[in-house]
């Protein structure tokens, strides 16, 4: 709330000056910071001027120390050719396969959930964001690693789920840490933070570890054809690939071209744009941390929300209800609904769409000026002067802050309730084909859309960069080529468990104070990720969870 503040008073363009490291003279020095949400700036960093900004060294050599030759540790080029090798393992004929894998797992956290109920129908409060973790976690491992995962059939989680679920807070908390140690570093390192450095390397390897192990496994397979057969690999078999699957292979057949009738486009490629082993390892490991807390965090908020709006939790379930009882779908079991039905539920992509807007998991994004430049803005923003002017300079070295939290708050984009969360905008907004194209409206050229209030988040024909056409106005996962490539599984995966978890489940605010007298009130707090947290003096604001009532469905719970 505090910078969505500061940018409305100041506009889309707002420059810091900040203490760096220390020089080699030992005297901390300046440096520039902007923070940027206007989207005709955002346009020219993310998309037209993407080659003139790039992550900072830090971010990059950090992802490499922790996660290996991924795609958050490469830049420009490099990137380009890891995007470009990787991008089709993320089609929609994969997707639909890998949705198999998440079936179950939804399934067992609905039935999980239901087992703690009260025999008699009535409520029960349960913090559901331990079973939601476990749910994500099981499809991370089973979706993406390809490894066997059944943390919600357990007790106790094993070394690599304790070592996932520990590495996002330790990162929060050394990255926090290293704005106090850098001016120190010439001195001394702080006991404190050596500890927790270590405790990240015990982490990390233990992740790796793992990893490497089921890479090695699935790379022997492969080599004695277990998974040389086309039809298992694609899931036509009796086994379902998981992404680890689909990627191994598609980098068989780029290695082998002429084994393969499906990899005619990939005989051009040479050894240099290859991904070597440890690549598709980095790719793992990042996929695995990225797609656990980030989509935790998105799921938890989701559910949070529905509770706090009964209305558009009716209305979702009436939905899902008439999809499983469609008779043209009158095939499928229980909430199994097939890829095409799950991904166009109106409402439900509604629901998904305003909470990435409005409750992003990662609410900033870094990048770094390689050379001087000047960005135009839309909206006028305030200078030293006390003028307004239509552009900002950008001295080379500049750190810049990609505020995505503001800029899906922009009032000027989204209206004046843009703070408040409203599905219903999304599900009665015209379809994106009505607006023009992204590069027509920054140059000029094209026509604006048939209605200014058509489509949420378009303005006089601009709008931000977003990362595709059914999700192009929200800046939630960045545009060009740095987007991020996993958002379909997550979107996916979100979607899944709603459904199945909705339809038979209904979740509520909890309306009764506890033992000590106070109510327990949820809020969230950014720790890396946007995690939820309940406020003292009910809780101690520290440990992570969502407390509901939740009780199994009834008649009156359709009503909206």
């Amino acid at each position: 709330d505090y910078w969505v503040h500061v940018m409305e008073k100041y506009g889309g363009a707002l420059r810091l000056y900040e203490l760096s490291s220390v020089s080699t003279s030992t005297i901390a020095h300046q440096f520039e910071t902007i923070h940027v949400s206007d989207p005709r700036t955002l346009y020219h960093i993310i998309v037209k001027d993407q080659h003139i900004f790039q992550e900072p060294d830090l971010f990059t050599v950090s992802n490499k120390l922790i996660f290996g030759e991924g795609l958050t540790s490469t830049v420009r080029e490099q990137h380009h050719r890891q995007c470009k090798l990787l991008n089709p393992i993320f089609s929609t004929s994969n997707m639909r396969q890998l949705l198999r894998i998440l079936y179950p797992i939804s399934n067992r956290l609905t039935f999980t959930l239901t087992a703690q109920l009260p025999v008699d129908g009535s409520h029960k409060e349960i913090d559901v964001l331990p079973w939601l973790s476990r749910c994500v976690l099981d499809s991370v491992c089973q979706g993406i690693l390809g490894c066997p995962s059944s943390s919600l059939s357990k007790t106790e989680d094993d070394a690599y789920s304790e070592a996932l679920w520990l590495m996002g807070p330790l990162i929060g908390k050394l990255m926090v840490a290293w704005l106090i140690v850098v001016p120190i570093m010439p001195y001394c390192f702080p006991s404190w933070f050596m500890r927790d450095v270590w405790e990240l390397h015990h982490i990390v390897e233990t992740v790796d570890s793992v990893n490497r192990t089921v890479f090695a496994e699935k790379k022997a397979a492969v080599e004695v054809d277990m998974l040389n057969s086309v039809n298992d690999v694609y899931g036509d078999g009796d086994s379902i690939p998981s992404m680890m699957d689909i990627m191994r292979e598609f980098h068989r057949q780029v290695r082998h071209p002429c084994s393969s009738k499906h990899s005619k486009g990939n005989c051009a490629l040479s050894n240099t744009e290859q991904l070597t082993d440890a690549k598709l390892l980095g790719q793992m490991s990042v996929m695995a941390f990225a797609g656990l807390d980030t989509t935790t965090s998105t799921l938890a908020r989701c559910v949070y929300l529905l509770a706090q709006h009964p209305r558009s939790q009716a209305r979702l379930r009436n939905e899902i209800h008439d999809a499983v009882n469609s008779s043209i779908h009158q095939n499928i079991t229980s909430a199994e609904l097939p890829y095409d039905v799950l991904m166009n539920l109106p409402f439900l992509d509604s629901i998904v769409k305003e909470t990435l807007r409005l409750y992003l998991s990662c609410p900033f994004m870094s990048q770094k000026a390689t050379k001087a430049s000047t960005l135009p803005l839309q909206f006028p923003a305030r200078s030293q002067s006390g003028a307004y002017t239509s552009s900002v300079a950008v001295p080379q070295g500049s750190l810049i802050i990609i505020s995505i939290l503001t800029a899906n708050r922009h009032r000027e984009m989204w209206g004046a309730n843009a703070n408040e969360w409203h599905p219903e905008w999304w599900h009665s907004s015209a379809p994106p084909s009505q607006a023009q194209d992204i590069n027509a409206s920054f140059s000029g050229e094209g026509a604006a859309p048939t209605s200014r209030q058509s489509v949420p988040g378009i303005k006089d024909g601009v709008w931000f960069p977003g990362i595709y056409s059914n999700m192009r106005f929200l800046i939630t996962f960045l545009g060009g080529s740095r987007s991020c490539i996993g958002f379909k599984f997550a979107e996916m995966e979100i979607k899944q468990v709603l459904v199945t978890l909705i339809l038979h489940l209904h979740v509520a605010l909890l309306m009764e104070p506890n033992t000590t007298g106070y109510m327990k009130e949820i809020v969230w707090k950014l720790r890396v990720f946007h995690m939820p947290v309940v406020r003292p003096p009910a809780g101690d604001g520290m440990t992570l969870q969502v407390p509901l009532n939740v009780w199994s469905v009834r008649e009156e719970d359709f009503k909206w």
